[in-house]
């Protein structure tokens, strides 16, 4: 037992490759999911299909099993495409800040917001999801 411990296991390295065609199925759950979506482009990623595309004004990437079920959606947006409330919250805890970039990700029933905010002196990032708020990641601007 001591010397699995010790084993190093080299798994394979995972590669998007260049546009590829989809399965019906993996095309009906995304166009049940993403009605709206443009300019799609599909890329095989491993044993899965990601999706890249534009709606509503954000870009998406949006990852599909061969069978269809999404795994998960990142879209990137800004101020505008955050929901009021955590908007609010956000600017109201970082009121000496700017929010430069919003990233929405929705996988396995979560749905969280991350948050890119600027300051006079530093970099902030800031997790919500289910009302709470977390400090992921701050950094200092470089003189």
């Amino acid at each position: 037992l001591a010397q699995d411990r010790d084993t190093i296991i080299t798994l394979p390295e995972v590669r998007i490759t260049n546009t590829t065609a989809v399965t019906t199925g993996v095309y009906s759950s995304f166009r049940r999911a993403f009605p709206d979506a443009e300019n799609l482009r599909w890329y095989k990623y491993d044993r899965d299909y990601l999706a890249k595309f534009f709606m509503k004004d954000m870009d998406h990437n949006a990852l599909f099993r061969k069978n269809g079920v999404m795994k998960y959606d990142i879209s990137y947006g800004y101020e505008k495409h955050l929901p009021d409330l955590i908007k609010d919250d956000v600017l109201k805890t970082y009121d000496n800040y700017k929010i430069i970039r919003a990233i929405r990700v929705k996988a396995y029933e979560r749905d969280i917001w991350v948050v890119k905010l600027e300051g006079e002196r530093k970099y902030l990032t800031v997790r919500v999801e289910d009302g709470e708020m977390d400090e992921v990641e701050s950094y200092y601007k470089t003189s």
